[in-house]
C-alpha cells in the first residue's frame, strides 16, 4: 500500500527553433543556427529524461535497504507550457522510444517564471504529492545520485523539523539546477528567478530559508548551458564522463548529447593567457 507519493518534476519546452536555447544562436552572440540550438536542447532533454527514469527506478525498488516493503511511490512529471505544445513533446519522446505513458504531464501557468515554478509545485501538492524535486531539461550531466539524495534529504528533514526542508543544487552562475521541498515547507519562488534587484536565484532561496527557518541540504553544483562558455564546460565534462564510465559502470553517460557534440564536431580550446606569469619567473626568485 502506497502511503506517500513524491514527484520528480521536469520543466521544459518543446524543442523548437527560435524558442529554445536562443542565447546559443548567432543572432544572440552564439555559434548556432536556431535549428541547431533546438536540436542540441532536444538531445539534452532526452538524456535528462533517461537519467530521471534511472533515479526513479532506484527510488521505486520494491523493498527498502532494510528489506521492508516500500510504501512510497516516486512519479515522473513533466511540466510543459503552453498546453498546446504537449502533443508535439509527447510525439518527440515517443519517436525516441521513451515510454510516454509512464510520465505525467501538467502545464505551469503564471506571468513570470517565478509564478510558473510555484504553480507547478502547487498543482502537484494539490494532487497529494508529499515532496517535489524539480530539474530542467538542460542538465545532461546531472548525477542520478543527486535526485535520489534530494528525496532522501527531504524525508530526513520532515522527520526532524516542523518546517520540512529545502534541497538545492547550484548551477555555475549563482543560480540553481535542482530545487526540492515538501508540501509543508514554507517555501516559494517569488522574487527568485525574476528579481529586479539583481539578486541571484541561489542567494534568494538562501535568504528565504534563513528568514523562514527552513533547513537546507546543499548538493554539489551541476552546470546547465545557456551561453557558449557553458557549453564548452559541458562538452569537456561529457567526454570525461564517457571515458570514466569504462571504469565506473554505474555512471550515467548522456549519450544523446555526446552524439550531438560529436556529430557537429565541437571542440573546446583555451587560448594562452598572456597575463599569466610563467612558472620560471617564480622559480627564478629562489
Amino acid at each position: 500500500m502506497v502511503e506517500k507519493k513524491h514527484a520528480l518534476l521536469l520543466f521544459t519546452k518543446a524543442p523548437k527553433p527560435g524558442l529554445t536555447k536562443t542565447r546559443l544562436t548567432k543572432t544572440r552572440g552564439g555559434i548556432f543556427t536556431p535549428e541547431e540550438a533546438a536540436s542540441l536542447y532536444c538531445a539534452s532533454l532526452l538524456d535528462v529524461i533517461e537519467l530521471g527514469f534511472r533515479a526513479l527506478a532506484e527510488l521505486n525498488e520494491p523493498t527498502t535497504k532494510e528489506g521492508n516493503p516500500r510504501q512510497e511511490q516516486y512519479d515522473f512529471i513533466i511540466s510543459c507550457s503552453p498546453p498546446s505544445e504537449q502533443d508535439a513533446l509527447k510525439e518527440l519522446l515517443s519517436q525516441a522510444n521513451i515510454e510516454v505513458d509512464a510520465i505525467g504531464f501538467i502545464a505551469d501557468q503564471g506571468k513570470c517564471f517565478d509564478e510558473h515554478f510555484d504553480n507547478a509545485f502547487q498543482q502537484l501538492f494539490e494532487r497529494e504529492y508529499h515532496s517535489v524535486v524539480a530539474i530542467g531539461g538542460d542538465l545532461p550531466t546531472m548525477p542520478t545520485s543527486h535526485i535520489v539524495n534530494a528525496f532522501h534529504w527531504l524525508d530526513y528533514f520532515e522527520a526532524i523539523h516542523d518546517n520540512g526542508g529545502l534541497v538545492l543544487a547550484p548551477c555555475q552562475e549563482c543560480g540553481v539546477s535542482l530545487v526540492g521541498y515538501t508540501a509543508n515547507t514554507p517555501m516559494d519562488s517569488s522574487g527568485v528567478f525574476y528579481n529586479p534587484a539583481g539578486i541571484p536565484a541561489l542567494d534568494a532561496y538562501i535568504a528565504k530559508a534563513k528568514e523562514r527557518r527552513v533547513p537546507l541540504a546543499l548538493l554539489d553544483p551541476v552546470a546547465d548551458f545557456d551561453e557558449v562558455q557553458d557549453l564548452a564546460h559541458i562538452c569537456s565534462l561529457i567526454r570525461a564522463i564517457a571515458y570514466s564510465s569504462q571504469f565506473h559502470p554505474n555512471l550515467f553517460v548522456p549519450h544523446h548529447t555526446l552524439a550531438w557534440i560529436e556529430r557537429i564536431g565541437l571542440s573546446v580550446q583555451t587560448p594562452p593567457n598572456p597575463e599569466h606569469d610563467p612558472r620560471e619567473h617564480i622559480d627564478a626568485r629562489d
